[in-house]
């Protein structure tokens, strides 16, 4: 199979008001609401996200869940008989102000971002550029950007490379290039050391 720019989306996915940027994939019976995805990125099957922001070439393992159901545990009840009524009582209406509260706790995932397989991430964290979550993490503190986290509830146990590296990589935002420059430096991303490629390409 090969991408392009419009985005690619298994027939079994289900998707509610998203905007998927060039070269993307969906795999199957992923379901998407309201979220955003940038170019390059992708998240394989049986994926479950809602009110997110995802970066420019994310890769996504299947399984994971971004933003998963959260409850008014503040009330008499967290139960969502009180925000979902509609499904309980004729002529009740859903409840507008809880939705707009999950809204406003979205989950930010950065450039680059790897994040394995059944992965999830709490509401309102944020993973920054280039981080790896390891398989099977329960996020529920931000990640920062080139940071490796694991366990539940994860934390971070190392990072891919020195913070002076991972800053001159964000200044370089090659996640920002065009296609094409892409493919030219593709021989570079395979084979230049990290520092090598940055002195290259910085200037």
């Amino acid at each position: 199979m090969r991408l392009g720019p419009s985005p690619t989306v298994h027939p079994t996915a289900s998707l509610r008001d998203c905007h998927l940027g060039r070269y993307t994939e969906i795999g199957a019976r992923t379901k998407i609401a309201e979220t955003t995805m940038g170019d390059y990125s992708y998240i394989s099957e049986d994926g479950d996200v809602i009110y997110s922001a995802i970066g420019k070439f994310a890769s996504i393992a299947a399984q994971v869940r971004l933003n998963p159901g959260n409850h008014p545990h503040w009330r008499a009840t967290q139960s969502h008989f009180t925000y979902r009524a509609s499904y309980y009582f004729d002529g009740e209406p859903d409840e507008p102000a809880f939705f707009d509260w999950r809204r406003s706790s979205r989950v930010t995932i950065g450039h680059d971002v790897w994040i394995g397989h059944g992965v999830v991430v709490l509401a309102g964290v944020s993973i920054g550029d280039g981080a790896i979550i390891g398989a099977g993490a329960v996020v529920s503190k931000d990640v920062g950007p080139y940071e490796i986290a694991v366990g539940v509830a994860a934390k971070t146990v190392k990072r891919r490379f020195p913070v002076s590296v991972a800053d001159r990589l964000q200044a370089l935002a090659w996640w920002d290039w065009e296609h094409e420059r892409l493919r030219t430096a593709l021989p570079d991303f395979r084979a230049l050391p990290i520092e090598a490629f940055l002195e290259k390409y910085e200037s």
